[in-house]
């Protein structure tokens, strides 16, 4: 399935479709993290002739994480680079506090999905909870037509409506975590890097002497910096995990685990289970607490069933048809035949098995650089 070719919409053009002649009375509400990116998301919007706000959202305290705030995307020196950079571009600058909601909405839910044995990515409700829903009614409240956001990714109008489409630097693409965004949400979003690569955003900022031109990039989930979720887990209920057993995939005990919270489908390390050859966990079973383990041929499948599916358009092109798809943040999309269910639900079936197919993780369906739309994976 292609479809027909169409100009992408760029943040000169004002990308989701207003017209240039507004351009210099218009109010954009700019996302700075105080990282390199949206701050020259936010120089790009100055250069196009709108009226940039800057804003950074304080989403949690780093004191309250036990994160040192050099490690983290909310602390103190981001809030004041960003400010800083604002200053350089004659913005003004607020800072938001998002805390109860991020609280709420993202670590809330990353909590109960791990301990329903899933494996979530926060990423994507952090982007539908407060970058595209209490950014949008900020945005609002202060006379912004559009938010922008340092996202690598590009929207493009059609007649048909607004597409979502893979940045043109395939390495730092995001749409994967972006394929639930609405018609609205798109029509009033700015991605001014999707057309760029990021060594040139990295020149940009360099050339017009920002402080974090060469600030490393975060590379990991924003409150869990150091990659210890159980530790994260654990702090915020204060409920110890329950250790459950070990089971082969005929049923067979194995040993004992610590909580089904510290394990996830495919992970080899640290289970604790002397073995005359490699173990891996291919099942989490939270009903009975058991934690399945098995070889690696068992973690692969030519299938995923998907829910909560969210399509760009609205709605399916067809309710089978062929797309590309991936069923994790940095793994590229593969062939697979997608059908819809009577109750919108999706069956992926790929033409080859794929690895560690993850229930709580998206699957999210292209045709070529256009994101069709995704959903969760149940299993």
């Amino acid at each position: 399935m292609c479809m027909e070719k169409r100009t992408d919409v760029g943040v000169a053009d004002i990308a989701g479709g207003a017209d240039n002649a507004t351009a210099g009375k218009t109010r954009a509400l700019v996302a700075m993290s105080g990282g390199v990116d949206s701050s020259v998301a936010a120089y790009l919007v100055r250069e196009a002739g709108l009226a940039g706000v800057g804003c950074t959202m304080k989403l949690y305290d780093n004191e309250d994480a036990g994160i040192p705030r050099e490690h983290s995307c909310c602390s103190l020196d981001d809030v004041e680079d960003a400010r800083a950079v604002s200053f350089r571009l004659g913005m003004q600058h607020y800072v938001f506090n998002f805390r109860d909601e991020f609280e709420t909405c993202v670590i809330g839910n990353f909590i109960r999905e791990y301990e329903s044995g899933k494996t979530p990515n926060p990423c994507i409700d952090c982007n539908r909870f407060m970058k595209f829903g209490l950014l949008f009614d900020r945005a609002e409240i202060l006379g912004c037509r559009y938010v922008v956001t340092g996202h690598y990714a590009r929207i493009e109008k059609t007649p048909d409506g607004y597409l979502l489409k893979k940045a043109l630097d395939d390495t730092k693409d995001q749409s994967y975590v972006l394929y639930d965004m609405t018609q609205e949400q798109l029509a009033k979003t700015l991605f001014p890097l999707g057309g760029l690569r990021k060594t040139e955003v990295r020149a940009i900022a360099e050339r017009e002497g920002f402080l974090n031109a060469r600030k490393p990039d975060s590379q990991d989930i924003c409150f869990v910096p150091d990659g210890d979720y159980a530790k994260v887990i654990v702090a915020h209920t204060g409920r110890a995990p329950v250790p459950g057993d070990f089971v082969d995939t005929a049923g067979n005990r194995l040993g004992t685990h610590r909580g089904i919270i510290y394990y996830t489908i495919g992970q080899r390390r640290g289970l604790g289970i002397a073995a005359g050859e490699p173990l891996y966990v291919v099942k989490i079973c939270p009903d009975t607490n058991e934690v399945v383990l098995g070889h690696d041929e068992d973690l692969y499948t030519r299938e995923a069933h998907v829910g909560d599916v969210r399509w760009i358009l609205g709605a399916p092109p067809r309710s089978r048809f062929r797309c590309r798809a991936k069923t994790r943040y940095r793994q590229p999309e593969r062939d697979a035949t997608l059908t819809v269910a009577e109750d919108g639900t999706v069956t992926l079936l790929f033409d080859e098995p794929q690895r560690a197919v993850t229930p709580g993780q998206a699957a999210v369906f292209y045709d070529g650089d256009t994101v069709l739309g995704g959903g969760k994976i149940l299993g």
